[in-house]
């Protein structure tokens, strides 16, 4: 199944290729946020987003991020995606 999970975006890790660090319920993942970005890429530093296989695909509100969190949850969708981003996550840092 495809589904944006909510996310907010904590920093700019790469300005010129619009990439940013984006925690998504703990886990902090590496993101493209050329979607998102209008202006200067910082501007979209404490925003909502909802991301979908690496990128950052629109711009949401908390309240939007909080209500879709917890219908994912209830679904038990989230728990899955979340669970591969932590694993993919471990594997980057063993490889590293």
């Amino acid at each position: 199944m495809c589904l944006g999970i909510p996310g907010r975006v904590i920093a700019i890790t790469d300005p010129e290729r619009l990439m940013g660090l984006v925690d998504v319920s703990g886990v902090r993942r590496e993101v493209n946020l050329t979607c998102v970005v209008t202006g200067r890429p910082d501007e979209v530093v404490g925003c909502w987003v909802l991301v979908h296989v690496g990128f950052a695909m629109g711009i949401i509100d908390a309240e939007e991020a909080r209500l879709t969190l917890a219908a994912l949850a209830q679904l038990g969708e989230a728990e899955e995606e979340i669970a591969a981003m932590r694993h993919s996550a471990r594997m980057l840092e063993t490889a590293s």
